[in-house]
């Protein structure tokens, strides 16, 4: 029974230290290694399929098929060479031992201030996360933890417990999530927006017949045309508001969705009992005018942040992708990645440096004017230190490679830029400015 405890139930693989996983199958709670085998074995439960159990053989490799890609593949960011890329050491890294690091993490699902409070809590309730803040305007979060108590794929895990999506900070995935999202959202205030007109058409028909009488028949099938109408609003248009009420339920908290949900829900339930028993008065009108007009404000709030997090993935993107480096005689084209401190690099009139560096030969005029604001190119020689993002001007210089990746002066430039736009001011700062004015 020891040996059993140790080891997963579905998929037959040790199960970590400290995880709490566990499902109930022929009423004998029986121990999983993560959320993933512990969705799938309690769908298993839940559709009467615990004979699986019985009849397999042997814990093969196709119960571990079973894990979500996406929760398999989260322990992929514990390899340090693809941690190379997002991942540095706290400014307090030395007193430990170097164990504490910091990363950029995108979060996915979040949808007003109370899931910002809700990730917050709960990933700041893990041992070893020292710091969890979430920046509900770029919905990038900054995580720093210690390396020998807790993984990067086990608080990833964790974020994904209570209903969010967290992946390493990428610009161009982040670009594809601000498309996908502002498409979702387009559509669905579509189908909100056609509803509510159609609906508010015959709405306004029963409210005249009130006034000067209707036909029952009639009454009947406007009734059950704005139901049916308004069915789609409510299962697409209307569906995030519900999930995100569910997930703040089971986390026992009470977000912004859950009156809403409770308001549309309840309408909505209200009109079908009225329609269906042809008593009462229905509320489809309510229901879909409320619904377009949430997502069409929910629409322009993420315009709005959309915008105010492009100023730092604008610095992101001034970095090229790939850096010509200097072997003896030799010239190799090779990912900025790949760059090391001491390295060599040519950079061309017109390309952009790829790493803070030092002329060691060559001279030429520097463009810094989206990292500095100077307008005017300035003019660079031989033991000058240069700036990664940079644009080269006038003639090819050679450069010896000083800092790379988060060492950079732009990846400091990104991190006080979104320290910015994530904390909050203290305490009686308003006061300190009055007084010092």
């Amino acid at each position: 029974m020891s040996g059993d405890s140790q080891r997963c139930y579905h998929c037959d693989l040790p199960v970590p230290n400290g995880a709490n996983y566990s499902v109930v199958i022929d009423k004998i709670e029986r121990p999983m290694c993560c959320p993933g085998c512990q969705a799938v074995a309690q769908a298993i439960v839940d559709n009467g399929l615990t004979d699986y159990y019985q009849y397999r053989t042997q814990n093969n490799e196709l119960s571990r098929q079973l894990v979500p890609d996406e929760l398999a593949n989260l322990e992929l960011y514990d390899n340090p060479a693809i941690q190379k890329n997002f991942v540095r050491d706290a400014e307090d890294a030395a007193k430990d031992g170097g164990h504490t690091k910091q990363a950029a993490l995108i979060l996915e699902g979040m949808v007003c201030a109370a899931c910002v409070w809700l990730s917050e809590r709960h990933v700041m309730q893990l041992p070893g996360v020292h710091k969890f803040q979430v920046n509900y305007s770029t919905h990038r979060a900054q995580v720093e933890w210690d390396d020998e108590q807790i993984k990067l794929s086990q608080i990833l895990k964790a974020i994904t417990e209570i209903g969010y999506r967290a992946h390493p900070l990428d610009p161009n995935r982040q670009e594809q999530l601000y498309k996908k999202e502002r498409s979702q959202a387009i559509r669905r205030m579509a189908v909100a927006g056609f509803g509510a007109m159609q609906v508010m058409m015959l709405a306004v028909a029963l409210y005249a017949g009130d006034y000067q009488g209707m036909e029952i028949n009639l009454e009947r099938f406007l009734r059950w045309i704005s139901l049916l109408i308004t069915t789609p609003v409510l299962l697409y248009s209307s569906r995030p508001f519900f999930i995100a009420a569910w997930r703040d339920l089971k986390m026992k908290t009470l977000g912004m969705d859950v009156p809403v949900a409770l308001a549309i829900g309840g309408a909505y339930t209200a009109s079908l009992w009225g329609t269906v028993s042809n008593s009462g008065d229905v509320y489809f009108d309510s229901v879909t005018m409320f619904t377009f007009f949430l997502l069409t404000g929910r629409y322009l709030e993420m315009t709005a942040r959309q915008r105010a997090g492009r100023a730092a993935e604008e610095l992101v993107k001034l970095i090229p992708a790939m850096a010509t480096r200097v072997e003896g005689k030799e010239q190799n084209v090779v990912p900025v990645s790949e760059l090391v401190q001491g390295d060599v690099i040519l950079v061309k009139p017109g390309e952009s440096i790829p790493a803070d560096g030092i002329i060691i030969e060559g001279s030429s005029s520097v463009d810094e004017s989206l990292l500095t604001g100077e307008s005017l190119p300035i003019r660079y020689k031989k033991g000058d230190q240069v700036i990664g993002g940079s644009v080269n001007i006038e003639s090819s210089i050679h450069l010896e490679v000083k800092a790379i990746g988060q060492d950079t002066v732009l990846a400091s430039i990104q991190r006080l830029l979104e320290r910015a736009q994530s904390e909050k001011p203290q305490k009686g700062s308003s006061w300190l400015i009055i007084v010092n004015m």
